[in-house]
């Protein structure tokens, strides 16, 4: 049986650890505003830009899953955790550009991914194969396409990458996975903050406990 083409594609990664929220939140909006047919979250794997270690990839991978269980337009996708060495955003792009050949691709970002894109690996590259969305949670860093008080710390980006940034409408949800694994660290309550099953999945394994 012949499965139906992707003609709009949507790009997700990040650490998800542990996946809360907002998270869930930006491909929701993502699937209605953009008429998304399909979704692919990525966990990484071996970040180049991650300085902390990261949680088990199989912790990560299974809250991930858990998270985005009720859509069906989400496939929750292993290759980043399974590449050897560092991997970059543009070579996952490249990879799904030519598995979706018909599909226009669109990268999906919060506003932390947003605020340090021109440090991004080819990031002239990522904005040819895909159209950046970008999606506000902090009140601070919402308007990205307009003059700010803040916009003086974000390093310029070409014109051409401008052009291709879309906004994400999306409720201001400051929620941040460091924060949460703070909270757990002082074995603070983190209900409302992620997916129920994920709070479940964390308490039963004990992750994020204090040294």
């Amino acid at each position: 049986m012949n499965l139906p083409i992707v003609t709009r594609l949507g790009v997700f990664g990040g650490a998800f650890d542990p996946p809360h929220l907002a998270h869930v939140a930006l491909v929701e909006a993502a699937i209605a505003q953009l008429q998304l047919e399909q979704v692919r979250v990525l966990p990484t794997g071996q970040a180049w830009h991650k300085t902390r270690h990261l949680s088990d990839a199989a912790h990560r991978l299974a809250m991930t899953r858990m998270a985005y269980q009720h859509l069906p337009q989400v496939v929750v996708d292993e290759r980043e955790i399974r590449r050897a060495g560092p991997s970059y955003t543009v070579d996952t792009l490249h990879e799904l550009q030519a598995e979706f050949p018909q599909a226009q691709l669109y990268l999906l970002l919060g506003d932390d991914q947003r605020r340090s894109l021109p440090s991004w690996h080819q990031i002239e590259e990522i904005g040819r194969i895909a159209i950046i969305c970008a999606a506000g949670r902090d009140m601070a860093v919402r308007a990205w396409n307009e003059e700010s008080g803040t916009s003086q710390a974000v390093a310029p980006l070409s014109d051409t990458m401008q052009a291709r940034i879309q906004t994400l409408e999306m409720p201001l949800m400051p929620h941040s996975a460091t924060d949460i694994r703070e909270l757990l660290a002082k074995e603070q309550a983190i209900s409302g903050l992620v997916p129920p099953a994920v709070e479940r999945y964390i308490h039963e394994h004990h992750l994020y406990r204090p040294l």
